[in-house]
């Protein structure tokens, strides 16, 4: 348990997070919600330019994974937090040791860590179906499709928790927080398969450290978000997120964001080793 004391068990000041994948989305809004309870924040990103008769997505989408972390970082700042923003491409096995190190020289040490970043390239499949329920092209499963994913999702994800975990124990610190953003992982997921797969890795990889860290007052969970309108809902996909909620709504990133940020505050220290599922 944290010696810190605070006047709010939401109260994150004095912390310092690092969120992949904080450019766009989940990953933005979750910088921004960690920000307002105090923390400083590392907002790293890559940017990632799609080919203009790219139908995968609408040009709302392609535009947000296209830009930089400097309008998440000036948000922070305009309202009175701290934040810096870093481009890192984290298929490099060196990525995740620079952005640990990047963070506690700018920041502070990492105390929370939010793993949302993603390799997703294409929907990919093992049958031969041309489009999936909401009208994307599938694509065959291929090598360099399924290095990608996994090099971010799994591999690139281990070796933050590893870093991070390092770290900790080497300042005798006993507070810390790892959130991981999943997608149906364990249960497959026909139409993305080496998505589901990487999640599923990256699933058992959580669970693996809320239990291996706890003793040393960090907790880990997964957030499942319901589907979430970071700009590539089309109408088809409106419709069927909300045929599959029990709410009849989908989300917005802030939804999700409200989530992690609980995950990660004081008030949730004997919460871990769960899959929140949101719907």
């Amino acid at each position: 348990m944290s010696t810190r004391t605070s006047s709010s068990p939401h109260d994150l000041s004095g912390r310092t997070a690092l969120v992949t994948g904080a450019n766009m989305g989940i990953g933005a809004a979750a910088a921004v919600s960690l920000a307002r309870r105090g923390a400083a924040v590392l907002v790293a990103y890559l940017a990632m330019t799609d080919p203009e008769d790219d139908s995968t997505f609408p040009p709302a989408y392609r535009e947000a994974r296209a830009r930089d972390g400097s309008q998440v970082v000036d948000t922070i700042r305009r309202e009175g937090g701290n934040a810096e923003a870093i481009e890192s491409d984290l298929v490099d096995e060196l990525a995740p040791t620079r952005l640990v190190e990047h963070a506690e020289r700018e920041l502070g040490p990492v105390e929370i860590l939010v793993l949302n970043a993603t390799g997703w390239q294409c929907p990919d499949s093992f049958s031969g179906g041309r489009e999936d329920q909401v009208g994307r092209p599938l694509h065959p499963v291929t090598t360099d499709a399924f290095d990608a994913q996994f090099a971010v999702d799994a591999r690139a994800s281990a070796l933050l928790i590893a870093e991070f975990a390092r770290r900790h124990a080497e300042r005798g610190a006993r507070w810390g927080r790892i959130v991981s953003l999943t997608s149906g992982g364990r249960d497959g997921f026909p139409g993305e398969v080496s998505y589901g797969a990487a999640k599923a890795a990256l699933e058992s990889l959580t669970l693996s450290a809320a239990w291996e860290l706890g003793e040393q007052g960090v907790t880990a969970n997964l957030v499942h978000p319901p589907h979430t309108d970071s700009g590539w809902f089309t109408p088809e996909v409106e419709r069927e997120a909300i045929a599959v909620s029990p709410l009849r709504h989908y989300a917005q990133p802030e939804d999700v964001a409200e989530v992690i940020a609980y995950l990660c505050s004081p008030a949730a220290g004997f919460i871990t080793g769960n899959r929140i599922q949101m719907r």
